[in-house]
């Protein structure tokens, strides 16, 4: 089998295969892209694979006129950029040891030795600059059947990065297939090894949570993480039930709006900004304003987060949701400073206007100038 594509024929990618593969030595791709052409899916991220070492890599590639940035080359990466696109080139590894965050490697000129340390059956797919698959670990089938598997054993997998037990969920909800359900042995390992990830840093962690919390249909995943065990020990509190009916209302994904409605308390590492977008929304969905107050307060996406989430959770919105969270959005608060000056300065003048701008977000926006001056 072969794949194909214009990633694949860029000229800049191909003339990095001819100069790699120079004097016989083996340059492929490999993971995502390999992955997700065979998947009919978006292609971003080019990665990989070769016998030479790294020092011979950058060569090589600086010879041929790229450019060569030595970004992970202690762990035998590097990046080159070929005619505008951008390629991870990792040296064939295997590893030593493992620590459950990070491998010490050894370099291999062996492709089952590459692949048999990969996380999952779809991820070490390889393929040769003419688009022609190797499949070491016999991935194809699972990928046929959307089914994430790991190599090899999975506890063995997970006690080598401990992360792989948010990235099999993830993998799941964007990659499998929800009718023949999650790999139950890949899901009894992550239930046995969850307590490895309190050792691992709260950015892995949030990255996972947001790339799962965007998928287009992350409940069967997250329901499997909290009957595993593992959705607790990363988001203690945190219920998934009403997240299948969110999705069901959405027509596109927001992994803040689905997060909020998951609730727990846990440190994803959010952005300070990303955190107070988070605390309002779970603020106001339980808050009495209406779709208009909203649209004001919070501005349109946020305002339709807040109604979804409600709706998931049984409370009731108006037909008319969409259109009153747009004429919220365009209105203006009809009371300024200058209409109570000077009789009122200060933070008596900030109490007052904060007291009119409540009523007349509880009036739904009706009361006019007048009659919140009255």
């Amino acid at each position: 089998m072969k794949i194909s594509g214009a990633w694949l024929d860029h000229h800049g990618t191909q003339a990095l295969c001819a100069a790699l593969g120079f004097e016989g030595r083996r340059i492929l791709f490999v993971g995502g892209c390999v992955r997700n052409a065979l998947m009919r899916r978006p292609v971003s991220d080019l990665d990989m694979a070769t016998d030479a070492t790294p020092i011979q890599v950058m060569k090589l590639a600086e010879d041929a006129g790229f450019k060569v940035i030595p970004t992970g080359i202690d762990h035998g990466t590097v990046t080159v950029i070929a005619g505008g696109a951008v390629h991870e080139v990792t040296t064939f590894r295997r590893d030593i040891a493992t620590d459950g965050r990070h491998a010490t490697v050894a370099y291999s000129t062996d492709i089952a030795e590459d692949a048999a340390r990969r996380d999952f059956t779809m991820n070490a797919l390889y393929a040769e600059p003419s688009g022609l698959i190797l499949d070491p670990l016999g991935g194809m089938a699972d990928l046929a059947a959307h089914r994430v598997r790991f190599v090899g054993d999975p506890a063995t997998r997970i006690r080598e990065d401990f992360l792989r037990i948010l990235r099999f969920f993830r993998f799941h909800a964007v990659y499998g297939d929800p009718a023949q359900g999650i790999d139950a042995e890949g899901l009894a390992a992550c239930a046995e090894g969850a307590d490895g990830l309190t050792g691992l840093s709260r950015e892995r962690v949030g990255h996972e949570m947001r790339k799962l919390l965007a998928a287009h249909d992350p409940a069967p995943a997250l329901a499997a993480m909290q009957a595993s065990g593992v959705l607790g020990r990363i988001l203690p509190g945190a219920d998934p039930r009403f997240i299948a009916p969110l999705v069901h209302l959405e027509t596109a994904p927001r992994w803040q709006r689905r997060l909020a409605v998951l609730g727990g308390e846990g440190d994803l590492r959010l952005s300070r900004a990303e955190a107070a977008e988070l605390a309002r929304l779970r603020d106001e969905i339980g808050s009495p304003l209406t779709p208009a107050a909203l649209g004001w307060k919070l501005g349109i996406t946020p305002a339709t987060d807040v109604i979804l989430a409600r709706a998931a959770m049984g409370m009731t919105a108006p037909p008319t949701w969409e259109s009153e969270i747009a004429r919220g959005a365009a209105a203006h608060f009809p009371v300024t400073s200058a209409d109570l000056m000077p009789a009122l300065q200060g933070p008596a003048l900030g109490a007052r206007l904060k007291e009119l701008e409540s009523r007349w977000l509880a009036s739904n926006l009706t009361l006019t100038r007048a009659q919140l001056l009255t």
